[in-house]
């Protein structure tokens, strides 16, 4: 094996193994997306150039589909995450009720 995709390979699994230590251990939701949102991406895009230098072009061509997919959708599915989380928080002052009447939600937004 290439020494030079070895050490890729093992940096990206170490990334996503600190990933999943951050996942057990962060105590909010916030904490926790922000550790998978964050590591995912990074970590999957040293194991695909580690593996990518090891099986040759045209592997390597289908991982960067892969990877542009990831690093394109992985931002918008991160933040629809938050946004569902502190939209059902309770206490928090943007939690809005889109099925309540249009007054009674002018009224909460007002106290």
């Amino acid at each position: 094996m290439n020494p030079a995709a070895t050490v890729l390979i093992l940096t990206g699994t170490t990334i996503a193994a600190l990933a999943g230590i951050g996942l057990l251990r962060f105590g909010t939701a916030y904490a926790r997306f922000h550790a998978a949102g964050k590591a995912s991406p990074v970590a999957f895009l040293l194991v695909s150039a580690g593996a990518g230098i090891e099986l040759g072009w045209s592997a390597s061509a289908q991982l960067v589909v892969a990877a542009a997919a990831l690093v394109l959708t992985l931002p918008v599915g991160v933040h629809l995450l938050f946004r569902a989380v502190h939209r059902t928080t309770p206490g928090s002052r943007l939690t809005v009720d889109e099925l309540a009447p249009a007054e009674l939600r002018a009224r909460r937004r007002r106290s």
